[in-house]
């Protein structure tokens, strides 16, 4: 799934070790749509290379390619919207090599109404 807006917060990193003696690290940003009525979602970067590889910043318009997954504790369940990619606006369009948006048009269009009245398709 995917979701573009700007980022309205950056919020504290949280680590900690797992069970089995594993370093990790957490970070959550709050991205706002530019609907009409515009949506705010919650995602979160999990693993510091991460983090320094999205290098994610407050005011930055960003496209977030994300995963949606709910775990249960106690009873109770809880989403997680993991952000697996990140793109900076404007990013994903290449720039064109000679400066033209499209390649230069072929010689003459071929005109289909002229030439032989005659029509020999079977409909």
């Amino acid at each position: 799934m995917e979701l573009s807006g700007k980022v309205i917060a950056v919020l504290e990193p949280r680590g900690g070790v797992s069970k089995t003696g594993n370093a990790w690290k957490v970070q959550e940003y709050v991205i706002e749509t530019h609907d009409q009525y515009p949506r705010r979602m919650c995602f979160d970067v999990f693993g510091e290379d991460k983090i320094n590889q999205f290098n994610i910043q407050a005011g930055e318009e960003l496209t977030v390619s994300f995963d949606i997954d709910a775990r249960e504790w106690q009873g109770r369940w809880f989403n997680s919207i993991r952000a697996w990619k990140v793109e900076r606006a404007g990013a994903q369009q290449p720039a064109p090599m000679d400066g033209a948006p499209f390649p230069p048009p072929s010689a003459a269009p071929v005109d289909f109404a002229a030439g032989d009245e005659k029509d020999d398709l079977p409909f």
